[in-house]
């Protein structure tokens, strides 16, 4: 045991100041976002309590679906603007089909009760047809991710107003969601939150594709070389049309969920929602390099993320500067990420 720690202290010791330096350097992001939480923790010491810890992880549940979804992106080099405007789109299609029957301002008036599984289904099936097109156009026209998923996000926005106007009592808020909804997204299981849970069980499989699946060695190939993984028989084209797929299919969810979390879905629902979800990927060590990434990143991301801005808020600063130290954060995010890529290669 004695040995044990002589030799950690050694290491320690015998670091060179370059070391130290790239290991801070490394590690910044981290560092201050723990001060960050340290300050809040110091601010407001009641920050650490049970019913807070259980608010993080509910709010941090829809955000780490959506971290999934452009995660897979992320790691092909890419990025997609367009998730919050699919989320608001899940969220307003989620929440226009399961509305009360004896709601006054239902979006559909004489529709009967569905099954919950059916507005899930519509919401996914949505969001997929949208990202699958994203894809499409980023493999088949060498469209930069950024350029073709902002075309798709400002185009989508005007699909989605005209969907949320076209309803009964014309562009209101969508609310008065069937109680077997709201029950399924914000009830509990055991003391434990829905909406964790689900999370926990969304984590489970994307660990599953990400890791033993065929599709998820070939995900991170084509990040990391595409021109390598294709030589190596790897069809580019078809793995960057199931990562928009598979991100289709977490927005679907993601938005299907938000709608009963807030309790009622508009056009502006989803707004700034990309940029949350993209900057917990980076934070969590999803590189824009390509090929890097791992769910337990995203995960660690997107708690730090949230736990700040609850934090923050919690202790009742001006939603001004906590934009200001989410703007800092992503910057400094971002060109730590750039550096090792340029230290790399």
């Amino acid at each position: 045991m004695i040995s044990s720690i002589n030799s950690i202290q050694k290491k320690l010791f015998n670091k060179s100041r370059d070391e130290w330096k790239d290991l801070f350097v490394n590690n910044a992001i981290y560092i201050v976002i723990f001060a960050i939480i340290l300050f809040i923790v110091i601010s407001e010491p009641s920050f650490l309590s049970v019913p807070v810890f259980k608010n993080i992880l509910t709010q941090s549940s829809v955000r780490l679906i959506l971290a999934f979804g452009v995660g897979g992106i992320i790691i092909l080099q890419g990025t997609d603007l367009s998730l919050g405007r699919m989320v608001g789109f899940a969220a307003v299609v989620s929440g226009s089909l399961l509305q009360r029957a004896d709601y006054a301002n239902r979006f559909y008036p004489d529709m009967q009760a569905l099954p919950l599984f059916v507005p899930l289904l519509v919401a996914i099936a949505v969001c997929v047809v949208f990202s699958a097109i994203n894809g499409f156009v980023v493999a088949k026209f060498q469209i930069h991710p950024f350029l073709a998923t902002m075309g798709m996000m400002i185009s989508l926005y005007g699909v989605l107003s005209i969907y949320f106007a076209s309803g009964a009592p014309g562009p209101q808020p969508i609310g008065g969601f069937d109680d077997r909804y709201t029950n399924l997204v914000i009830g509990s299981t055991f003391g434990v939150p829905n909406l964790v849970i689900i999370a926990a069980l969304v984590s489970g499989l994307i660990w599953v594709l990400w890791n033993k699946t065929t599709f998820g060695k070939n995900m991170y190939a084509v990040g990391g070389n595409p021109e390598a993984a294709k030589v190596s028989g790897v069809n580019v084209m078809t793995t960057f049309l199931l990562v928009y797929v598979l991100a289709g299919v977490m927005y679907g969810i993601g938005g299907f969920l938000e709608a009963a979390r807030i309790g009622s879905a508009n056009n502006g629902t989803g707004f700034g929602y990309e940029l949350d979800a993209i900057a917990a990927c980076v934070v969590g060590g999803i590189s824009f390099s390509g090929g890097v990434g791992k769910v337990s990143g995203a995960i660690v991301g997107v708690l730090m993320f949230t736990i700040i801005s609850y934090g923050m808020t919690f202790i009742g600063m001006d939603q001004y500067f906590q934009y200001i130290i989410k703007g800092i954060i992503i910057v400094a995010a971002v060109s730590l990420d750039t550096k090792k890529y340029l230290k790399k290669s």
